[in-house]
């Protein structure tokens, strides 16, 4: 009688090193420098959420660090189940997940529905545990869609990937405020901070070049002092020690409209976590085929489901971070997995998690440049072997890019149109919008009525 079925990453090591480079288990010390790396690139985007959607029902500053701490906590549990994994559970990939922001939106309309904002975050919290469970459920049969994402999809993908990323650099250059210019200094702090990454990986060998990333943020934040442009209030209110109790902010309740828009959100971030599974199968040179993409789905809705349980929201795949495995070049998931730990013990040190917030946003908006044009150069590789010199394939990466690309260009060009909230939801996600445009018309130009058999570009 034949056992249980395993997942290829959980085989018996072979002797020597033959390993794939995913698979392999660096030093101590390249654990831990690399895992501190992710750490501090994916940080922004980790708080970000929970400091907005707390800011607006109202949180009282101990609050909001609970909220914060809780998200930490809870991101570095979905990315372990992510790395490591267990059972059919997990994508053994270099994938770092977090609370996904294409999920404030919808948080935000949810307490706006409530009498009080302030009992938003437990109908919040019953809704998106709904949405994972129903994600979870849904992963075998959407892990399905990864034969509609051929090299002229999957390759508009990453470039649109790369290309909605860039502007989040550059509000961290404007020092997170876009709508204002970007001041004198926190423009020199970014220039600097890049010159310097890019200095750095041009003169520097071995493993000193692949945290070429983190040397620079260190730099840049020394850089900042003098001028004055490192903010240490967190530091200074800061618990040395808190757990996430469960159910902190009330027990979760399930009501029908904040249930229906956060599954639409769950299958967004399902899409785009599919998108990014493929970009980075691309990168560290292991395929990211059905049963990975499956596994790596049930790591993303199994941690939205557990999140809200220790206060944090639904998380998603941290595309950001696939740029930094494009530019260090080490591909080991347990250096990822050594940064789920440490976001673990953060969410459990308010005050160590507050010295990670040190580092300016210009100076995380400059070195973000280089890790998020990684990605879209990256896309721009895969388009190259798309066959583009078809008209169709020209056609379908040229329409789903444009659509794609109007999020990025205008936050408001959906606001006045009349459009369905559940619908705008997909639309507001240059990546979702993007990935749906580009499924359907390789559809129509390749596979139904006339398109014949596709090539092999296709």
């Amino acid at each position: 009688m034949p056992g249980p079925a395993r997942h290829p990453a959980d085989a018996p090591e072979p002797a020597g090193n033959d390993r794939h480079p995913v698979d392999r288990l660096p030093g101590p010390g390249k654990l831990l420098a690399g895992g501190f790396q992710h750490l501090v690139a994916a940080y922004a985007g980790v708080v970000a959420p929970p400091l907005v959607v707390g800011a607006y029902v109202g949180l009282s500053p101990a609050g909001l660090t609970f909220l914060v701490g809780a998200s930490l906590f809870t991101a570095g549990i979905a990315t372990l189940l992510q790395t490591i994994g267990f059972w059919r559970i997990g994508a053994r990939m270099p994938f770092v997940n977090g609370v996904s922001f294409a999920g404030v939106a919808p948080m935000l309309a949810v307490a706006d529905a409530q009498g009080d904002r302030r009992d938003a975050l437990p109908v919040i919290y019953g809704a998106v545990i709904v949405a994972g469970v129903l994600g979870f459920l849904l992963a075998p049969a959407f892990c399905r869609l990864v034969r509609f994402f051929p090299p002229v999809v999957s390759g508009t993908v990453i470039t649109l990937i790369g290309i909605t990323l860039l502007p989040v650099s550059f509000g961290w250059i404007q020092g997170g405020h876009p709508e204002r210019p970007a001041a004198p200094v926190d423009l020199a702090l970014a220039a600097a901070t890049l010159a310097i990454v890019l200095l750095l990986r041009r003169l520097l060998r071995g493993f000193l070049r692949q945290i070429a990333i983190l040397l620079g943020l260190v730099a840049g934040t020394l850089l900042a002092l003098p001028a004055g442009a490192v903010d240490t209030t967190a530091t200074r209110h800061a618990a040395l020690a808190g757990f996430p109790t469960p159910f902190h902010f009330g027990t979760p309740h399930i009501e029908a409209a904040p249930v229906v828009s956060m599954c639409v959100l769950m299958l967004v971030c399902m899409t785009e976590s599919t998108a990014d599974m493929l970009a980075l199968g691309a990168i560290v040179g292991r395929e990211a085929d059905e049963k990975v993409i499956a596994a790596g789905l049930r790591a993303d809705t199994l941690g939205t489901a557990v999140s809200p349980l220790f206060n944090g929201f639904a998380n998603s795949a941290f595309a950001q971070n696939i740029g930094l495995v494009a530019v260090t070049g080490v591909r080991s998931r347990f250096t990822v997995a050594a940064c789920g730990l440490m976001f673990v013990l953060l969410g459990l040190s308010p005050a160590f998690a507050s010295l990670i917030a040190l580092v300016p946003q210009p100076v995380l908006g400059g070195a973000g440049i280089v890790l998020f044009g990684t990605v879209a150069a990256s896309g721009i590789g895969v388009l190259r072997t798309a066959g583009l010199e078809r008209g169709d394939n020209l056609l379908i990466a040229a329409t789903a890019l444009g659509v794609g690309m109007i999020p990025v260009v205008s936050r408001t060009f959906y606001d006045d149109a009349g459009i369905p909230a559940t619908l705008k939801v997909v639309l507001d996600s240059g990546v979702s919008a993007g990935c749906l445009t580009a499924v359907l018309l390789n559809l129509a130009f390749n596979h139904l009525g006339g398109g014949g058999r596709p090539e092999r570009g296709d």
